[in-house]
């Protein structure tokens, strides 16, 4: 009898620590995240140096307690995966020593995985059977970017934003709003109560030519409005300003899987979890005939169950593996993924 393949995903590239066990390419056996959210909200963003000791000093428990959860030994793992960029350096050096440091000991396999293909790859510990070609749209507090996927590991860049991404964004405006660190959660709740017709803020690249976004604007008219109208309702801010980022983001994602000659749209990400967002897509999507297609929840933000898939996938359907050598890539794009 063949023993169960076993990976072991380590995430940090940011402010979570994620450490999880996958079963075969999509069976998730543990999935835990411990996010810095606290830590950092009093900076009003993440302190890369207080994100790197607090990951070094949470991570061996994480994998600790996901062997536990598992069931399962050290030497019963197969692979280990960690996120090797893109990133903060100070994180992903303390993930990726790890990673690194557990598989020597072992003398198992390793391999690096791009945290944006790990986004692409989430999709999959939902739907295991949907396979490229699709578009992909990654939208979360670091990226916004339009990907081509024509199979895993073949990707096209479609779009990408030219200064804040969406979640940078949402991120910024509630913090003029009085919002802690991270905003997304709240700024969707407010819009709940909110009317996203109050405000008509600006939809900046909503018509130039191409599929590149911009956010920083967007972001700058909610500041001039605020100084105006300090009064405003924060659910008439929140809601209007969401509704001007879905618009955008839903706009040019449809027009750019249509482009493409594609009929199916995955969304990833932090951002991909705002139920506003989720709404809007599948009904665009629907007359539009684009099936549009989310992770679970758990899935969308900064996890580790899908790196541990990615890396599963590239190790188990091509015998990729990296060497102990392998540097963090901080600067990391998916087209090096396809060259790879």
């Amino acid at each position: 009898m063949t023993s169960p393949f076993h990976t072991l995903g380590i995430e940090t590239s940011c402010d979570e620590t994620a450490v999880s066990l996958l079963r075969g390419e999509t069976e998730v056996i543990a999935n835990l995240v411990y996010t810095q959210a606290e830590i950092h909200a009093r900076y009003g963003g993440v302190v890369p140096e207080i994100a790197s000791r607090d990951h070094l000093r949470k991570l061996p428990y994480l994998v600790n307690d996901a062997l536990t959860r598992a069931e399962i030994s050290l030497d019963e793992l197969s692979l280990i995966a960690t996120t090797y960029g893109p990133g903060l350096i100070g994180p992903l050096l303390v993930g990726l020593s790890y990673g690194k440091g557990l598989a020597f000991g072992l003398d198992i396999p390793f391999i690096g995985v791009n945290h944006l293909e790990g986004h692409i790859f989430s999709h999959r510990l939902t739907s295991p059977d949907l396979s490229p070609p699709f578009m992909a749209l990654i939208v979360s507090g670091g990226h916004t970017l339009l990907v081509e996927a024509r199979d895993y590991g073949n990707y096209r860049l479609v779009g990408t934003t030219v200064d804040d991404a969406a979640g940078e964004a949402l991120d910024k405006v509630g913090k003029m709003l009085g919002i802690g660190y991270p905003a997304g959660a709240e700024i969707d709740r407010l819009a709940q109560e909110g009317n996203p017709t109050a405000i008509r803020f600006p939809r900046p690249m909503a018509s130039s030519p191409g599929f590149d976004f911009s956010f920083a604007g967007l972001k700058t008219a909610v500041l001039y409005y605020l100084r105006k109208s300090p009064g405003e309702r924060k659910e008439d801010v929140a809601a209007s300003f969401l509704a001007s980022v879905i618009d955008v983001l839903v706009k040019k994602s449809l027009e750019a899987t249509r482009r493409y000659h594609l009929d199916r749209l995955i969304v990833v990400g932090g951002v991909a979890a705002n139920s506003h967002l989720q709404k809007r897509f599948v009904i665009d999507g629907q007359k539009r005939g684009i099936d549009v297609l989310f992770p679970k929840p758990v899935y969308c933000t900064d996890n580790a169950a899908m790196i541990a898939g990615a890396g599963a996938f590239r190790y188990l359907q091509t015998g990729e593996t990296h060497p102990f050598s392998l540097p963090p890539a901080p600067s990391l794009s998916l087209h090096q993924e396809s060259e790879r």
